[in-house]
């Protein structure tokens, strides 16, 4: 690396100036004891996204492609030929102090030209990080009330709720059943939070004669969801502030049982986006929550190979979030993906090549915000739609090799949120957590082990921990 000639720092002795630089690493690098010694820049390379004041930089090893790194602080008046610089004058307006701007280039690009702030991330409708509980509402008038103030009370601004098509549809094309969805609209409303609506579950007369029950799928005309979406998105025009659309299409089982297909998805999510933007422009349209997998062939295809596949179909166009999966499993939220990946007892003893192990932390997230930033769309969030951690530890479950005791389950997600806050800001938006417990689980399920609180809504050490979490 070197010295750009027509940006050269150290000529004059008026080079130093106050600065702010948001880069996007491309490449993976390694801090060395000369890079943090001769540029401090370079030595405050950790992962994720940070912001550093007064010239002080915090040093840390590496930086991992798809992070973007915040630097705010002073120029030195000499500086390093290893270092690369941009310097370009801004208008006073942007509120640097002597207007000049200088983007580090440590292996990456420049991002911007000013620094992001989370509000200016979907018209500021998310906080980075921004708060949410998935809660199981539909047909339990009963618990409604009870759930709701548990996410209120715990200081969370979201819910996330599956409106299910084949409930609201069920009977026929354009036979909407709307009682079940206004009165929960009108409850979330009541207790002033905000809702993402996950939408999927064709159903059977969508699918065709031959559709297996048993699995989950798309419909065989496209056009048909779009409708459902567009009239669900008319109804509840600014009542309803996000919508998911389908779930873990990277797996077969929500596929018709048929090979993934990440082209066939990036059609029906353009229809579903056109319909929804054309009733509520306002609303967030966020992409399926993809599955952590790492299965290939005609079950399932790997999460960072199926957004590159909807990449190159053209979805970029068609989302205003990107919606990830962040199952923790055995590790720590702040585990680096790279060693979780070597280790046999944090994957299962998974034979699959070491670059899909790195699916079992919580920070495989920066894995596909990488293929965002490859594909030009770093400016857009990232909606982490399922994250948690399990406690089951029935023998028979095959969830019990990665299970946690309570304790710990509070710990990873409190420690969740911090690392989001501390290193993903500001492009991580909503983190929606699983599960406030529905009424209707018991010890049977395996969804009520990944909850917070018990069927009766008592608090488990995970809620009460979040509770009293700082929030941004």
């Amino acid at each position: 690396m070197h010295i750009h000639k027509q940006a050269r720092l150290g000529v004059g002795k008026n080079m130093a100036a106050p600065f702010t630089a948001v880069i996007s690493v491309e490449k993976s690098f390694a801090g060395t004891a000369r890079h943090r010694r001769t540029f401090r820049a370079c030595g405050a390379t950790r992962s994720g996204s940070r912001t550093v004041l007064g010239g002080s930089f915090a040093e840390g090893p590496q930086a991992n492609p798809g992070h973007l790194l915040r630097y705010a602080g002073t120029a030195p008046a000499a500086t390093s030929p290893m270092v690369r610089l941009n310097v370009k004058k801004l208008p006073s307006s942007h509120g640097m102090v002597g207007g000049a701007l200088i983007a580090l280039l440590l292996g990456a690009s420049i991002l911007t030209a000013c620094q992001a702030t989370s509000a200016q991330w979907n018209n500021g409708k998310m906080t980075s990080p921004d708060y949410a509980m998935q809660v199981m509402l539909w047909g339990n008038a009963p618990t409604t009330e009870r759930d709701l103030e548990l996410v209120k009370n715990a200081g969370f601004r979201w819910i996330k709720q599956m409106f299910q098509w084949n409930y609201i549809e069920g009977k026929g094309k354009g036979r909407f059943e709307w009682n079940e969805p206004d009165r929960i609209v009108s409850a979330v409303e009541a207790k002033k939070l905000k809702i993402l609506a996950r939408l999927d579950v064709a159903p059977m007369w969508a699918r065709g004669p031959d559709a297996d029950p048993g699995l989950h799928g798309p419909p065989t005309n496209y056009q048909d969801f779009a409708d459902f979406v567009g009239a669900l998105a008319q109804r509840y025009k600014g009542r309803i502030g996000a919508y998911q659309i389908w779930n873990e299409p990277n797996l077969a089982r929500e596929w018709n049982g048929q090979a993934p297909s990440a082209t066939d998805y990036v059609k029906l999510l353009k229809l579903a986006y056109q319909a929804i933007k054309a009733a509520d422009p306002e609303a967030i349209v966020i992409s399926a929550g993809l599955s952590p997998t790492t299965a290939s062939g005609a079950i399932a295809t790997p999460d960072v190979e199926y957004l590159k596949q909807m990449y190159a179909a053209g979805a970029k166009e068609y989302f205003d979030m990107l919606g990830v999966h962040g199952a923790g499993f055995k590790s720590p939220p702040e585990a680096d993906p790279a060693v979780v990946a070597r280790d046999p007892a944090l994957t299962n003893n998974d034979p699959s090549p070491e670059n899909l192990r790195r699916s079992y932390s919580f920070r495989h997230i920066e894995d596909l915000r990488q293929v965002m930033v490859a594909n030009g769309d770093e400016k857009k969030q990232v909606a982490i739609l399922e994250f948690g951690w399990t406690s089951d530890q029935r023998p028979e479950s095959q969830y019990a090799w990665h299970a946690v005791s309570e304790e710990m389950k509070a710990q990873y997600l409190v420690g969740a949120f911090k690392y989001a806050r501390e290193h993903w800001q500001p492009w991580i938006g909503v983190m929606s957590l699983i599960y406030i417990c529905s009424p209707s689980w018991t010890p049977n399920d395996e969804q009520y082990w990944w909850s917070i609180t018990d069927e009766k809504g008592n608090p488990r050490p995970a809620y009460n921990a979040l509770k009293e979490m700082k929030k941004s």
